[in-house]
């Protein structure tokens, strides 16, 4: 059974490694374990009210195959109420399909790949979105902090923050494309997220020597403890000044990750994406979990 302990900050962190398939991951094990360890002891979130999904764990419910996972989001919102604060971070493969629901402004559907998805199937952005956006009341907050590739829309957010290399972005309003409310019923949902939809997102020792890491979930970790009182703004800039400044070493997530570096190279595009419910200043509102 997940955590009894319904918080005012809890958290569901899926770390999947695929192991022993050729698309393996080898950091994102690491990833949850860093992310635990940020949230407890440095935003005060209680151990026993974060639940954590890996294939390493004893109970087979906390194995992160698509039902479990499908379990735990509906945990993470159970009971929310104003003044709660939830964070949900993925580690592992994402990828894309067709949008049979005419809903999405390039076509596809964003996915998460839980463990099983070649038998069970692929998690849907549309189903997060209804699972964990659009029940988050007024008062409350969501951060999902997704480390995987093609996931700039995974939340189906309606409003995407479209920002260059110098700093100056626009909201991108997706939300008049979708016939379905994608909005929350009051709180305040934000997505930070690897990459853009059309991009991948890297596995690295780039930051850690051996030890493998994701490059979302290290560089945002990162410019989190360096700047205590940075804002939405800031944390992107320097999550995405971390990644160009470290591209050498970094190795794609994904089952063609070999050929695609061996194409590209250390040039590949990365840029981690920031999407929400509502549209705001970014250079003035803070970062809070």
């Amino acid at each position: 059974m997940p955590p009894s302990s319904y918080g005012r900050k809890r958290a569901l962190l899926c770390g999947v490694s695929y192991h022993g398939r050729s698309y393996n991951l080898n950091g994102t094990v690491n990833d949850v374990n860093c992310m635990k360890y940020f949230l407890v002891n440095r935003r005060g979130f209680p151990a026993d009210s974060i639940l954590m999904l890996t294939e390493y764990e004893a109970d087979p419910y906390r194995i992160p195959t698509k039902q479990n996972i499908r379990m735990a989001l509906q945990w993470l919102v159970q009971g929310c109420r104003s003044g709660d604060s939830l964070v949900f971070h993925f580690s592992g493969h994402g990828t894309t399909q067709p949008d049979y629901n005419m809903d999405e402004i390039d076509g596809f559907d964003e996915t998460l790949c839980p463990v099983n998805f070649e038998t069970q199937g692929m998690i849907l952005d549309d189903e997060i979105n209804a699972t964990i956006v659009r029940p988050l009341p007024h008062g409350a907050k969501l951060h999902a902090i997704i480390d995987a590739c093609h996931s700039g829309t995974v939340l189906d957010l309606p409003f995407l923050c479209r920002m260059n290399r110098e700093g100056y972005y626009v909201w991108e309003d997706h939300g008049r494309f979708s016939s379905t409310y994608k909005g929350t019923s009051g709180g305040l949902a934000v997505s930070i997220s690897a990459c853009d939809d059309h991009q991948t997102s890297s596995d690295t020792t780039a930051f850690s020597g051996d030890t493998s890491t994701g490059v979302l979930t290290y560089s945002f970790i990162q410019a989190v403890e360096n700047d205590r009182g940075l804002t939405y703004g800031n944390l992107l800039n320097a999550m995405r000044k971390t990644i160009r400044e470290a591209r050498s070493g970094i190795r794609l997530k994904g089952p063609i990750a070999a050929l695609v570096n061996k194409v590209l190279g250390t040039e590949f595009p990365q840029e981690p994406q920031l999407t929400s419910s509502e549209k705001f200043d970014i250079y003035s509102k803070q970062f809070v979990l």
